[in-house]
């Protein structure tokens, strides 16, 4: 497969991304803005379960992130046995991570509630939404690995009009499961529940089809033995750093979502609904840097070094420009914004203190999304991890408690206290990629997909 990496290239492969990430996203959120009409309460607990889902889903998408990169790798390199072994092994690993965290969330999740102080009018409910949702975590899993594998050949269509089709059957499921339409009963959270599993379910039926289609790829446990040892080292080289300082990320805010569960339901449901609003400003920086992550990991495997450095300073320069205008639209359509959610005067104030600080807050974000992926494809693992956990937890948690809670300023005190680790993180990754240090890890990670 023929690889391009022009600008007007990097934007075509980046669109489908970005309305397939837009897709998932909704999938995640659809249950929280559906039932925001239902119940309050039901909102926050929502907001509680998916943060734990996300520490999850974390472990399942770095490994994806992997395969993504070293197939790429590989197709620069033309290397077809490696890329078989490589989806094989990252599927083995997908299954049996799914099988064990579904375990853990139906055995434990109380325990983990009761930790991060979540209120008791909403324990119950959180309680039955992340069960229900976390049986499904080897579904979502495989759904995941197969989209990636599907992108790296160049599938981002397609793994588009899947997302389309999970996030319709979400809807109709939650309108039906939610409010109890043509007769069934009126299930609220579980309901959401059920139909978020539903759509995962089929999703992964119809992308599966997609892959058995379109991909000259042998799926066989014949390939596992013996156990390509070599490729799931090469896969934990990239995973297990990356992972480490996503899987940080998530801690932290889980640790932080312990602060803010100490405010009440009504500020949890803040924060659940700015949460959304964020997302929605950097989904297109995620999108554009996955498309450039594919780009680059393509490039070092077809030893085409001269082109890297310029591809990335332009992705952060147009993804810093969009995510800083979306958040800016946000703001200034604060109320009407809110009123999608809530009509609590106390939220929707409350919500547009945060988006202010929100605008600052993506300055470093973006280039944290951009920089991590580009130094992750080109093999720089270790330095993301480092400043990750170093910053994440002395200054976005150590901060959000100081100003938060020492200081009294409540969630605008810990939104203040993300901006900054956010903002710091991005300036020294920026220095770390003017120097160039990251080239000896270029040139290994070139060598290794061409002799593998």
């Amino acid at each position: 497969m023929e690889q391009k990496h022009s600008t007007k290239d990097v934007f075509k492969m980046s669109i489908p991304i970005f309305i397939e990430l837009l897709l998932q996203l909704l999938v995640g959120n659809i249950d929280q803005i559906m039932i925001s009409r239902y119940s309050e309460a039901s909102v926050a607990a929502i907001g509680n379960g998916n943060q734990i889902m996300n520490i999850v889903i974390i472990v399942l998408s770095v490994v994806s992130t992997a395969s993504t990169i070293l197939i790429s790798q590989y197709l620069g390199a033309q290397n077809k046995r490696k890329i078989a072994e490589t989806c094989n092994v990252s599927l083995f690993v997908i299954a049996i991570f799914g099988l064990l965290a579904a375990f853990f969330i139906a055995i434990g999740h109380n325990t983990i509630f009761r930790w991060i102080k979540i209120p008791d009018d909403i324990l119950k409910e959180a309680g039955y939404y992340l069960t229900i949702v976390g049986l499904f975590v080897v579904v979502q899993g495989i759904y995941m690995m197969f989209a990636a594998i599907l992108r790296s050949f160049g599938f981002m269509k397609q793994v588009m009009y899947v997302s389309a089709v999970m996030n319709l059957i979400n809807i109709a499921g939650n309108a039906i499961l939610i409010n109890g339409l043509f007769g069934m009963p009126r299930l609220g959270i579980i309901g959401a529940a059920i139909s978020t599993n539903i759509s995962k379910l089929i999703g992964l039926i119809i992308i599966y089809q997609l892959f058995r289609r379109n991909m000259d790829i042998q799926l066989s446990p014949k390939i596992l033995k013996p156990f390509p040892t070599q490729t799931l080292k090469d896969l934990l080289h990239i995973a297990i750093p990356s992972g480490g300082e996503e899987l940080s990320y998530n801690l932290s805010q889980v640790y932080i979502l312990k602060f803010i569960n100490l405010f009440g339901t009504t500020v949890i449901a803040a924060k659940v609904y700015c949460s959304i609003l964020a997302n929605v400003a950097y989904v297109y920086s995620i999108a554009l840097s996955q498309a450039t992550q594919i780009i680059v990991s393509y490039l070092v495997g077809a030893r085409e070094f001269e082109k890297v450095q310029k591809r990335v300073w332009t992705t952060l320069a147009y993804s810093m420009f969009i995510s800083l205008g979306i958040t800016a639209i946000l703001y200034f359509n604060a109320d009407t914004v809110f009123r999608i959610f809530t009509s609590d005067p106390e939220i929707i104030a409350l919500g547009k203190k945060i988006l202010f600080i929100e605008f600052f807050l993506e300055i470093g974000r973006t280039v944290n999304i951009v920089m991590t992926k580009c130094l992750l494809a080109v093999g720089d693992v270790i330095f993301p991890v480092i400043v990750g956990i170093i910053f994440m937890w002395f200054v976005a948690v150590l901060g959000g408690y100081y100003f938060g809670i020492c200081l009294n300023m409540g969630l605008v005190g810990i939104w203040i206290a993300m901006t900054i680790d956010e903002c710091a993180r991005g300036i020294l990754f920026v220095i770390r990629f003017r120097s160039g240090k990251w080239s000896t890890s270029m040139l290994k990670a070139s060598k290794q997909a061409l002799l593998s």
